[in-house]
């Protein structure tokens, strides 16, 4: 079979700005006022402006053409999961100072974390952790107990994306087969994986957006 190509677009917050929401629809617009803090507002408007601006580079249409649909599987709403057209597979997180978007042609689910201290490591290990994984973190200590648990927890959220599951899905489960799960490089301050649907591993291509959002 022929390995998925994937691929992954970075931007920090600091790169949104308000001109961006000439290209968004009704829907995320009133996503986009719903937030409070100004630092959600970005990261959600950097995230749209990202899936519609790199779409609109392979249809050859204007960004604000771009046709996305959140609609809940579960109840209707526009709240859901992104989802584009043409066949096309994409993932959207953000988290700190970064905001990613990966793109497939197969589902995908893209997770990025900033190691938070505030985290009781502990605590949430023990129900999203599997007893494997709860005896390896023993070893750590201190921030690189906190890195390694922020590393199991971007790559089961990764996987819960890809799935479809969400955080429905049991954390403490192991990946299914036919899930190819990645680390990527998210500088020191945060954590980073990409899980495909895949037999084969993929490539993956790494892009700063800012050429996008220029």
């Amino acid at each position: 079979m022929t390995a998925p190509v994937v691929e992954v677009w970075w931007a920090g917050v600091d790169q949104a700005r308000d001109e961006f929401e000439r290209d968004l629809d009704e829907v995320e617009r009133g996503r986009l006022a719903a937030y409070v803090r100004d630092v959600d507002k970005a990261r959600f408007l950097l995230g749209v402006t990202i899936v519609r601006r790199a779409l609109a580079r392979r249809l050859s249409l204007p960004a604000a053409n771009i046709l996305l649909d959140r609609t809940c599987p579960e109840c209707g709403k526009p709240h859901g999961k992104v989802r584009a057209s043409g066949g096309v597979e994409l993932s959207v997180t953000h988290s700190g100072d970064l905001v990613g978007v990966a793109f497939a042609d197969r589902p995908v689910g893209l997770d990025v974390e900033r190691i938070d201290p505030a985290v009781d490591v502990d605590a949430v290990a023990r129900i999203a952790l599997t007893a494997d994984e709860v005896r390896d973190l023993s070893r750590y200590d201190g921030i690189a107990k906190l890195s390694a648990f922020t590393t199991y927890w971007t790559r089961k959220e990764a996987v819960v994306k890809a799935t479809g599951e969400g955080l429905r899905g049991d954390l403490r489960a192991a990946a299914p087969r036919g899930i190819q799960l990645l680390e990527l490089d998210a500088g020191p301050d945060h954590r980073a994986a990409l899980a495909v649907t895949s037999a084969e591993p993929p490539v993956v291509h790494i892009h700063d957006a800012t050429h996008l959002l220029s």
